[in-house]
């Protein structure tokens, strides 16, 4: 009796006895599978997933995952229409982190076990694990693409918190920190340095700002730009990350004349005058600031402060004062919540005032007669 006809593919017995199966795809094609099997039932078992595959609608063109890893990836980047420091940012990660490992590997052959190898082996090689984590962020979203555009059936990137890193809790300045910096840096940049630990403004965000920027009256600093530096030394003025990041910001009045004087001595004349200016007339580098500002920490002995962490300062600051989280996200140019509850779970010392006064209105009711 004959055997009942193959409805889905062929398999036919090779010379070296092995078995080669093949089927046409949705495209019309005749696809082999990309090996031989040892037995016929194994050549059956693979040709039925294919079918399953083909009548779910989840059949990939294994032509299509063939495209090397650092050909897909160079793409991707192209098309996300990032910033170009974001774009700096992906290459490097891209060249140095990702590249070595995958960058001729086809899509499709990329496997968990692959990526965790490729991290263990990152994290051995002392890189950081801030570092590692952003280039396993980029990998796993590559190929989170990739599955969407029907490139590979599933991300290989498995790894549970890897894209996450912890980071030490930065230190945040006292008052007296602040101003003993402010003081012992050079004097074109104290309020620089006020307005960062006391509105918690970004070192591009402060670079940015000009005179229009600064309503003396009303005593508010409108964000509405920033200076952002690449590796090349080029320097782009971009709009906020996102909406929230235009904002407008009070000036604490204890700082207010100090914003005056500063306006007065060393910023640019005119409406769009820039209010802040190296001693030579050009737009304060980073790199520059750097050395200056660890020049003044060491003069008042404040150890392990990074610029950046006067914004925490501010924030916390803010904070403190019992604002809202709706009020601290625009603070701080802060479209999620996440950041704003940190700050507000921090405050230790604002919740001590509030129990204290909770502890008084207590003390005053019981004390009155009944």
């Amino acid at each position: 009796m004959a055997g009942k006809k193959r409805q889905f593919g062929s398999v036919r017995k090779l010379a070296s006895g092995r078995y080669q199966a093949r089927y046409r795809g949705p495209d019309g094609q005749m696809r082999p599978a990309p090996n031989t099997f040892r037995l016929k039932r194994e050549a059956d078992d693979w040709l039925a997933d294919k079918q399953t595959e083909v009548r779910r609608g989840e059949w990939i063109d294994p032509d299509v995952g063939a495209v090397r890893f650092g050909v897909y990836a160079r793409t991707w980047i192209a098309e996300r229409g990032v910033s170009p420091r974001t774009a700096e940012l992906y290459g490097s990660l891209l060249r140095l982190h990702l590249g070595p490992t995958f960058e001729a590997v086809p899509v499709a052959d990329i496997t968990p076990a692959g990526v965790r190898a490729w991290r263990a082996d990152r994290l051995d090689a002392g890189v950081g694990p801030s570092t590692v984590a952003k280039a396993y962020a980029l990998l796993r979203a590559i190929l989170t693409t990739a599955v969407e555009d029907r490139v590979i059936r599933r991300n290989p990137c498995r790894i549970k918190g890897a894209s996450t890193a912890p980071t030490p809790e930065r230190p945040t300045a006292t008052v007296a920190e602040v101003y003993a910096v402010a003081g012992a840096i050079q004097p074109r940049y104290r309020v620089l340095v006020l307005i960062a630990a006391l509105c918690g403004l970004r070192w591009g965000e402060l670079v940015g700002l000009r005179r229009r920027d600064i309503d003396i009256d009303a005593g508010t600093i409108r964000v509405r730009r920033a200076v952002a530096e690449l590796q090349s030394g080029q320097r782009l003025i971009k709009q906020p990350k996102s909406e929230a990041g235009a904002r407008t910001v009070g000036i604490p009045a204890v700082i207010h004349a100090e914003v005056v004087s500063h306006l007065r001595i060393y910023a640019e004349t005119g409406p769009d005058g820039r209010v802040f200016k190296g001693p030579k007339g050009a737009t304060p580098r980073r790199n520059h600031f750097n050395r200056l500002w660890r020049k003044a920490c060491a003069a008042v002995n404040v150890k392990g402060l990074h610029f950046h962490d006067l914004r925490h300062t501010g924030n916390t600051l803010a904070a403190s004062t019992g604002a809202s989280t709706k009020e601290l996200m625009t603070r701080m140019g802060h479209s999620s919540p996440r950041a704003a509850l940190i700050y507000q779970h921090a405050s230790a010392q604002r919740e001590r005032v509030i129990a204290d006064a909770v502890s008084a209105l207590i003390e005053s009711a019981r004390q009155r007669p009944t």
